[in-house]
């Protein structure tokens, strides 16, 4: 069994998804919203498996609801776009239904569901939505026991480069972004985190304590981890020591 959440602004739009569904009895529809504010309260409360999301509705764009979501599910989406401004969910793979569908589009759209992995596909446009903002970030995209959340940036207390990648750690546990060490450096506020090494990043409100080490120093955040400071970048540290 899978759980289901219909997001529509039109009754007659979750009507017919919930009508489609009957000939799907695993998919299990769990609740019904008609805009973007309760589309996010439902989905971080429930998490469901597969949510039908309709991107203009009152509140919230879809988009924005992606945004907010602390658990990435496997999303259909359902629009009155043309075809031309869905050029951007063919590329990313993920599947919608454009307004009015029929039956055997919706039937193809649930079939691909068991053909590949929608949620991995989805992690490229989400990342896009989450880092691509006029305001820097407010979450990030990580992988957490083989499934794809988001989490704060307030929460993370140091970010460290992870090959290609880039791990991020926070008090309650370490995620892994598909982000490099630069790309994060570029993309997060400045204000709240130091770079203090080619290979780390420091947020400036995490940190416990400031050791000096030499000619450098070393830096103990909240959690208790120590992160050291490369001589390149100690006198960017000196200039927070009163």
């Amino acid at each position: 069994m899978q759980k289901v959440i219909i997001v529509d602004d039109e009754q007659a739009g979750r009507s017919l998804i919930r009508e489609y569904l009957e000939d799907y009895p695993d998919l299990i529809v769990i609740a019904e919203v008609n805009n973007g504010v309760d589309a996010v309260k439902e989905i971080n409360r429930f998490k469901p498996d597969l949510v039908f999301l309709d991107i203009q509705m009152p509140g919230l764009t879809g988009f924005e609801v992606i945004t907010r979501l602390e658990e990435l599910p496997q999303i259909i989406f359902s629009t009155a776009y043309d075809k031309y401004a869905l050029k951007a969910f063919e590329v990313h793979a993920v599947d919608y239904l454009l307004k009015p569908y029929t039956k055997d589009r919706f039937r193809v759209a649930v079939e691909r569901l068991t053909k590949s992995d929608p949620q991995q596909a989805l992690a490229p446009l989400t990342n896009t939505l989450l880092m691509d903002t006029a305001h820097y970030p407010e979450r990030v995209l990580v992988s957490s026991n083989k499934k794809l959340i988001t989490i704060e940036v307030a929460q993370i207390e140091w970010i460290e480069a992870y090959g290609d990648y880039s791990k991020l750690h926070t008090a309650t546990g370490s995620f892994v972004s598909n982000y490099g060490i630069s790309a994060l450096a570029d993309k997060l506020d400045p204000k709240l985190f130091l770079r203090v090494h080619r290979s780390s990043l420091v947020n400036l409100q995490a940190i416990q304590e400031v050791a000096k080490y030499g000619k450098t120093y070393d830096i103990t955040v909240k959690s208790g981890a120590s992160v050291r400071v490369s001589r390149g970048y100690a006198e960017a540290v000196k200039k927070l020591i009163v």
